[in-house]
């Protein structure tokens, strides 16, 4: 069985809930889907218990290219930036922009944002522009995030966000995905009031914003 992780955002106590219950629910491998680190109050914590994982592949979020390339991110998400590249280390940093920005895995294609784009997503109605984010790929399911919104549609499936959702339940989000191909989106209870009170502690000015995200569960506050 495979866990999907996707947005855990340095979220180290909803990492630890969603792994525990994947464990139960019989998980043995895990494909993690981006945006590790930012905003998050315990970054470089969190990338060592993914590298204690031992059967895991990794992709590559838009947050974790902005540890060095930000051209295209808002003015607001800087200060968290600089602060987990500092958190990070340079090093750790570098190695998670360089990630790859895909996978292929079982015939499901894993993507943060969509096949063509890692800020351009998938939503949970089908949008103008879905046949052109979907063009040329082969594989009749998609898994996508970016958006922090759990849902699953005919081919395409976001399993939320670890670490930060943005539909309104607080709880830590994921998906299973069993040998015979079939998906389980899955809700973990955990702290989140203690998570977003060590964002502020540890990311001072930086961390209001995802602190209110994450206490209101939504991304327009």
């Amino acid at each position: 069985m495979l866990a999907v992780l996707y947005d855990i955002h340095g979220n180290l106590d909803a990492l630890e809930a969603v792994l525990a219950d994947a464990e139960t629910a019989g998980a043995s491998r895990h494909m993690l889907g981006g945006d590790y680190a930012v905003a998050g109050p315990r970054p470089r914590e969190t990338i060592e218990r993914l590298w204690e994982l031992p059967e895991a592949t990794w992709i590559r979020g838009n947050v974790d290219r902005w540890l060095v390339d930000r051209s295209d991110a808002p003015g607001p998400a800087h200060g968290a930036i600089d602060r987990a590249r500092e958190l990070l280390g340079h090093e750790l940093a570098d190695q998670l922009a360089a990630l790859p920005e895909q996978a292929v895995l079982d015939g499901v294609r894993y993507c943060h944002a969509s096949p063509v784009s890692d800020m351009r997503p998938f939503f949970p109605e089908p949008a103008d522009d879905e046949d052109e984010l979907l063009d040329g790929v082969e594989e009749q399911r998609v898994v996508a995030g970016h958006i922090h919104v759990q849902f699953e549609r005919e081919r395409v499936l976001n399993p939320g966000s670890v670490g930060m959702p943005w539909d309104g339940d607080h709880r830590a989000a994921y998906a299973l995905r069993s040998d015979d191909g079939r998906f389980e989106l899955r809700r973990v209870e955990y702290d989140w009031r203690s998570a977003a009170a060590a964002i502020r502690n540890r990311l001072g000015d930086a961390g209001e914003l995802p602190a209110r995200r994450l206490e209101q569960a939504r991304f327009d506050v």
